[in-house]
Formats: structure tokens, sequence, C-alpha cells
């Protein structure tokens, strides 16, 4: 790859809601086997209903998202580097997490299931479970990738 980098820009993909990796690693392949110079695509978890394409033109974005399935259109205007930068940055697993939140295990043998957490250790970045659809209380200490927090809950 040439060391000097092309000038890109950044434009946002309206997509359907929840179909945003989807439509990113669709993308992804098609530019791979039709060549077409995309540099780069982001599809952050926090950011619902838009992808994020890198390439020279916005003509280039068009062309590959033409007949995709669930990706609707290409935004207007190009996002500034400062708009993405903040789903870039990395969080630890720990952050966020406390003691009695719901979370969902995305992870192991207890893959699928909802869980409430009982302990934090940040200092290994590991959390105390117990699974609510067990039949008895047990606690399981698992890493805190396992689980993600249950959003929306009231």
């Amino acid at each position: 790859m040439p060391e000097d980098k092309p000038n890109t820009s950044l434009y946002a993909v309206k997509v359907t809601n929840g179909q945003e990796r989807m439509v990113a690693e669709m993308l992804a392949d098609k530019a791979k086997v039709e060549n077409l110079p995309i540099f780069s695509i982001l599809s952050p978890s926090e950011l619902k209903g838009y992808i994020i394409v890198e390439s020279m033109t916005p003509h280039t974005v068009d062309e590959a998202i033409r007949g995709m399935r669930y990706a609707r259109s290409r935004v207007q205007g190009v996002v500034t580097p400062e708009e993405v930068d903040k789903y870039l940055e990395t969080k630890p697993a720990i952050e966020g997490l406390s003691e009695g939140t719901l979370v969902d295990v995305v992870a192991g043998p207890f893959k699928g299931m909802q869980a409430r957490i009982v302990r934090v250790d940040s200092s290994k970045e590991e959390v105390t479970i117990e699974i609510l659809e067990a039949a008895f209380s047990l606690p399981i200490t698992v890493h805190a990738d396992y689980v993600r927090e249950v959003k929306g809950v009231a």
C-alpha cells in the first residue's frame, strides 16, 4: 500500500435500523470484489441507522450502495473527523458496569442469557453475575467483555 494517503472524506450512509453491521460487511465485500476505492467503513454500535464510509468521492459511495439491501441513501455533505472521533475512543469493558445492573451475556457458555451483576472487580476487569433464568442463584465470575448492559430497562 502506498505511503501517501489519498485525499479522502467521510460520508454517512442511512441504513435500516439494526442492519448497520450487515450493510458494513456487505459494503466491504462489494468494495473488495469490485475494487472500489473505499478505505474504511465504521459501524459503531452507538450510532443507530447510519454507517460512516471513507472514500475519495461521494460518487464512489453512491455506486457502492446502489441496489444494496438495507442501504437507504448517502446523507448529503461530509462527516468531519471530529464527529467520528467519539466513536473511536476505546473504553474499558468494565466502564459503566455496576452492582445491580442488568446485563446480557454475549459470550461463553451462558451466552444469550440475562444476568444481574452482584460484584465488580475493576482491577481484573471481571464481574460476578447471577443468571436470572437459573433455578437457583449461583454467582459466576466472567470477564467484563462477556456482558453488555441491557439498554432501555426502567
